[in-house]
């Protein structure tokens, strides 16, 4: 059975990937049929799409994908970097011992994976080094939106990085190393240039 989380998450990421095109009617029947599933979960995904701003409720004309274009997603960047500035500099000051193991652990994960070139792991060890930051920040509201941008840019990638350079993957361990490093050595200073650095040349990978 799919719940209606479960579909919620399916259709944002349709949404996110352009597999549902701005201005697309979706219909309760449509989902249910595709879904194989009861109006109550589709009329509760729809309800969270639209409070997420991912669909619109036209009243007597029904829900259309708002979608995400191209300056949304370069713009999604911008506003986690203003953030995650935010958050690194917190952390830098806030974290505990237990969450700098937890941070250098994931940054050997990193150098580990990019040795083996294994890029799917290693993006998944970097969606990591970073929730760690967010957690390390001990801000909730903070934790929340930059876990939400992440999760909108990943989503936002079609197809797989499995055919990136290992220039690719060696670029973003030394982005992350000046970040670990500044948390080693408790340095905000670095640690935002860090951090600002690395999400620019994220947001100049995702062109």
């Amino acid at each position: 059975m799919v719940l209606s989380t479960d579909l919620f998450s399916s259709l944002r990421k349709d949404i996110l990937q352009g597999k549902l095109r701005q201005g697309e009617k979706l219909t309760e029947q449509q989902i249910c049929d595709e879904y194989n599933v009861s109006r109550t979960p589709v009329r509760e995904a729809f309800r969270q799409l639209e409070l997420e701003g991912f669909i619109e409720t036209i009243p007597n004309r029904g829900a259309f994908v708002v979608g995400f274009s191209p300056q949304d997603i370069q713009d999604m960047y911008e506003l986690r970097k203003s953030y995650e500035v935010l958050a690194v500099k917190w952390a830098i000051e806030r974290i505990t011992k237990e969450e700098f193991e937890k941070l250098e652990e994931a940054f050997e994960f990193m150098e580990f994976y990019t040795q083996k070139k294994d890029v799917e792991k290693m993006l998944n060890i970097n969606m990591n080094f970073h929730e760690l930051i967010y957690r390390a920040s001990h801000n909730r509201m903070l934790h929340h939106i930059l876990s939400s941008y992440q999760l909108y840019i990943k989503q936002s990638r079609t197809g797989s990085r499995s055919d990136a350079s290992s220039g690719y993957l060696d670029e973003i361990l030394t982005e992350h190393r000046a970040i670990f490093e500044a948390f080693k050595n408790r340095d905000i200073e670095a640690g935002i240039a860090a951090v600002s650095k690395h999400l620019d040349n994220a947001k100049r990978r995702a062109k």
